[in-house]
């Protein structure tokens, strides 16, 4: 048992890594739930009270930081909440539209479309949509870093508490 556990927890924070870029998988919480998968297979006996308090706040930071960052990339940028919601669908429709280059074609044409079905002049959806990449790949920076850190974390406390 402990050995199905440990192969699923490291498939799981795979998932968890890839779905960092990738988003229609769980991505956090794939790494979240494999916390509780070793814990059912193989022992919860490291995790106390710290542990899940520290990985859950990280949670709800990623979470939060995800659309904030994202969001902000955007409006730095000039694009309207419409932009916001447009660079949101091309992300989650990109990857399968154009396969190779979707993550970052899907929110720059999401965000440019959502810009000018409101009107916007072309120079200024067009600067929505670069700001919709700038404000993916900041937000991608963010999740892989805090992510990495829930792993490391959960290392440290499985083999040094």
């Amino acid at each position: 048992m402990v050995v199905l556990g440990w192969v699923l927890v490291i498939l799981l924070f795979v998932v968890g890594m890839i779905g960092a870029v990738y988003p229609v998988l769980p991505g956090v919480l794939a790494i979240y739930g494999a916390f509780f998968l070793y814990g059912w297979l193989v022992s919860f006996e490291p995790f106390g009270i710290w542990f899940w308090l520290i990985q859950s706040i990280i949670v709800l930071i990623i979470i939060v930081a995800d659309y904030a960052v994202s969001a902000l990339g955007v409006k730095k940028f000039g694009g309207s909440k419409a932009s916001v919601i447009g660079s949101t669908i091309g992300l989650i429709i990109g990857p399968f539209v154009i396969p190779a280059f979707g993550l970052i074609i899907g929110p720059f044409l999401g965000a440019v479309i959502g810009e000018l079905i409101i009107g916007t002049e072309w120079k200024k959806a067009f600067s929505a949509g670069i700001g919709s990449v700038l404000g993916f790949f900041s937000s991608l920076v963010v999740k892989i870093v805090l992510q990495l850190l829930m792993i490391i974390l959960f290392f440290i406390w499985v083999f040094y508490h």
